[in-house]
């Protein structure tokens, strides 16, 4: 029976030392496991001084990784202890267990990285549709603020950066995304598109990272203009500039150039009134 024992305590606890299991009940939804902690005393929070001398106990009942498709809710017995260090502010203290958070979580550390790595993967709405596949009744909000809750990764500073742009509203409003070429992973995103932002970007870096080097075949703008040549967006304006500009020269009436050209009225009269196509790339307009 022992022997049984402890594989239980190894199958389901097996990163929490000093934790013993009593009982395990098992019904068509939920799987009760009573346990308790077998070590002697603990260690103060405040001063460290060890103690083990029993105040008082009581029960907590945290919420661990489902299993065969059952809830699995963990009826944990902790402890409070009297701290021996008179001068220490903290007259007692509660034993910490490990793999479990300190009150008023209600879930184990094991279920708690579970979804937080389901809201990494698939966000809020999914990640809660998921949860509640496995057992688990979250909603999106708690998914996204375990996400949240995370530590910043510890991510290397790029060497080389590639810079493209990104549309939050297709059309109106258009943003900057920075990708580490090298890892192929997202760095930064800038508010706009502007030269202004990706130059006061990299000053702000110790060691600013280098730009890719162009294609053989990839035209050179020295114009310091944000669109450079060989930006499908700004090379594809500045034909069309050239085109309704060279057949107005021709004589040509608007009309007929939105039927010799397919454009809409709009875009034609945006063409013709810009004097030169750089005044097309500033601000967020409706792209041509």
């Amino acid at each position: 029976m022992e022997e049984k024992v402890l594989r239980l305590e190894e199958l389901l606890f097996p990163s929490i030392a000093d934790l013993a299991v009593l009982s395990v009940d098992v019904n068509n939804e939920t799987v009760h496991i009573q346990a308790h902690r077998t070590a002697d005393g603990s260690v103060c929070p405040d001063c460290g001084r060890w103690s083990n001398r029993i105040h008082s106990s009581y029960l907590r009942f945290p919420a661990d990784v489902p299993t065969a498709g059952r809830r699995v809710v963990l009826s944990l017995r902790v402890r409070r202890f009297a701290c021996p260090e008179a001068a220490c502010p903290r007259r007692t203290f509660v034993e910490q267990v490990p793999g479990v958070p300190r009150r008023p979580s209600r879930w184990t550390e094991r279920l708690r990285s579970t979804l937080a790595a389901v809201g990494l993967a698939l966000a809020g709405r999914a990640g809660a549709r998921l949860a509640r596949v496995f057992g688990v009744s979250v909603s999106r909000s708690t998914v996204l603020r375990l996400v949240d809750a995370l530590p910043e990764p510890d991510i290397p500073a790029p060497r080389v950066v590639g810079v493209d742009e990104y549309a939050t509203r297709k059309g109106h409003a258009y943003g900057t995304v920075l990708v580490d070429v090298e890892t192929r992973r997202p760095v930064d995103l800038l508010p706009n598109r502007e030269a202004s932002s990706l130059a006061a970007w990299l000053a702000e870096r110790p060691e600013p990272p280098s730009r890719p080097a162009p294609r053989d075949d990839e035209p050179k703008d020295s114009s310091g203009s944000p669109w450079p040549t060989g930006h499908r967006f700004a090379d594809r304006t500045r034909a069309n500039h050239a085109a309704v500009h060279a057949l107005l020269a021709a004589g040509n009436s608007r009309r007929a150039i939105e039927r010799q050209l397919r454009m809409t009225t709009r875009t034609v009269k945006r063409l013709a009134d810009a004097a030169r196509p750089e005044d097309l790339f500033h601000g967020q307009g409706r792209s041509p």
